[in-house]
């Protein structure tokens, strides 16, 4: 999923341009948006979703004629994005966020904000603008991966029919191992290289009798301890080939794709120089 965020000040016309660049992108794939509304309350208080909410439930999910809307308890941006994705979203945009590090289209003024980073574009604000061009500039940013919207990738396979079983393997930052405790991991790789390797590996798996699809994602940067790293999804005819694949796709990953990492503990920090991923 291709995730872009539109920041400015009140009255830049940025909703203007989300909806507009909505529509563009539609003609393309599926969009999902996000909304940032932290002085608004979506489900008021004298509603019966409201009731339910301020009563002490996590979650409440709301289902009308045309529309399915889940509010959760401790809301954020990852988690928001990460729904848009598990629903299979081509692409994500996101309106406001002015502090987060998502690539940002930034209108008017704002554009002058030192403590905006990740600017792709500055834009005036209420301009005749070029949304083509700003499609295109959204096609180039790198993926929103989790592992619904892997799992929802396979499953468009037209081949699926032949599937009898989807397995999976996520690969999590392990926060304690021995005597050592882990904080952070942080992976560093060069972008097309490993990304030309996975998919080398996922071709050549998927050569395999009985396999019908194999993909494969390795995050980069800085992950927190219980954090994802990692999430390989394996579809076949039958199980016999399918766990056998499955574990041979992680052990080709972790010899064959150059990914460095950075190990922070209570006791320091250190270069991991072997190519483990786990």
């Amino acid at each position: 999923m291709k995730v872009i965020c539109v920041a400015g000040y009140k009255k830049t016309g940025k909703t203007t341009l989300v909806t507009r660049l909505v529509k563009a992108l539609s003609e393309k794939g599926s969009v999902g948006t996000v909304k940032l509304m932290f002085h608004h309350r979506f489900n008021p208080a004298d509603t019966d979703t409201g009731k339910h909410f301020d009563a002490g439930a996590q979650g409440v999910v709301a289902i009308t004629e045309n529309e399915l809307v889940t509010i959760k308890r401790n809301p954020n941006l990852e988690e928001a994005l990460n729904s848009l994705a598990d629903m299979g979203m081509d692409f994500a945009v996101v309106e406001g966020a002015k502090s987060s590090r998502l690539p940002k289209i930034v209108l008017g003024g704002a554009g002058g904000d030192e403590n905006i980073s990740n600017v792709v574009a500055r834009l005036p604000e209420r301009a005749d603008w070029d949304i083509n061009e700003l499609v295109n500039l959204v096609l180039k940013q790198d993926e929103w991966v989790t592992l619904g919207s892997l799992i929802m990738k396979v499953k468009s396979n037209p081949d699926i029919r032949f599937s009898g079983g989807i397995a999976t393997f996520t690969g999590i930052v392990r926060q304690v191992t021995g005597d050592a405790h882990t904080t952070a991991l942080e992976f560093e790789k060069y972008a097309d290289v490993a990304e030309s390797a996975m998919e080398r590996i996922c071709t050549e798996m998927k050569q395999r009798e009985g396999i019908i699809d194999v993909v494969m994602y390795h995050r980069a940067g800085l992950i927190k301890a219980g954090g994802d790293i990692v999430y390989i999804v394996v579809m076949a005819g039958h199980r016999q080939e399918l766990f056998v694949t499955l574990v041979d796709s992680l052990e080709r990953l972790k010899e064959e794709v150059p990914i460095w990492k950075k190990e922070f503990t209570i006791d320091g920090d250190f270069w991991v120089h072997d190519k483990t991923q786990e």
